[in-house]
C-alpha cells in the first residue's frame, strides 16, 4: 500500500475484488465453474475475507501433518466440485492468525459462511451426507 491510499481507496480496491469474484460465481461455465470446481486456497487474510463476503462458502481449516484432514479432503473436493458452494482452505500452519482469529483449537474445523456471517462451525471429520445437508440449508 503506497502512503496516498487510505482506508476508503482500500475499500474500493476490496469491493471490486468481491464483485469480480461474484461474477466468476454467477457466470456458469467457464471462470466461474473452475472456481467453483475445486477448493479455493486461502493466500491471505483479505483474501480470506473477499471469499467469505458473499454468498454460502465453507471453509476448511486444516494442517498438511494432520491425518483427520487427509481423510476428509476427498469430501471437501467433492463438495467443491458438486455443490453450489464455495469451498475454502486455510492452512492453519501457514495462516495462524487466521486460524486463532476464528477460534480454531483442533483440525480438521469446517466453517461455514452464509452472506459473510458465521453460520455452522464443525470440528472433526464429517462425513459428505452431512456437509452437503448443511450447505442445502444455506443456499
Amino acid at each position: 500500500m503506497s502512503d496516498s491510499e487510505g482506508p476508503d481507496d482500500i475499500e474500493a480496491i476490496r469491493k471490486r475484488k468481491r464483485e469480480r469474484l461474484k461474477e466468476q460465481l454467477d457466470d456458469g461455465p467457464g471462470a466461474g465453474e473452475s472456481a467453483r470446481s475445486e477448493p479455493v486456497h486461502v493466500e491471505s487474510a483479505d483474501h480470506f475475507r473477499d471469499l467469505v463476503a458473499d454468498g454460502t462458502v465453507l471453509v476448511d481449516f486444516y494442517a498438511d501433518w494432520c491425518g483427520p484432514c487427509q481423510m476428509l479432503e476427498p469430501t471437501v473436493e467433492a463438495i467443491a466440485a458438486e455443490t453450489s458452494a464455495t469451498v475454502a482452505k486455510v492452512d492453519v500452519d501457514a495462516h495462524q492468525s487466521l486460524a486463532a482469529e476464528h477460534g480454531v483449537q483442533g483440525v480438521p474445523m469446517l466453517v461455514l459462511y452464509a452472506d459473510g456471517e458465521v453460520a455452522e462451525q464443525l470440528v472433526g471429520v464429517q462425513d459428505r451426507a452431512t456437509l452437503e445437508t448443511l450447505i442445502d440449508r444455506y443456499t
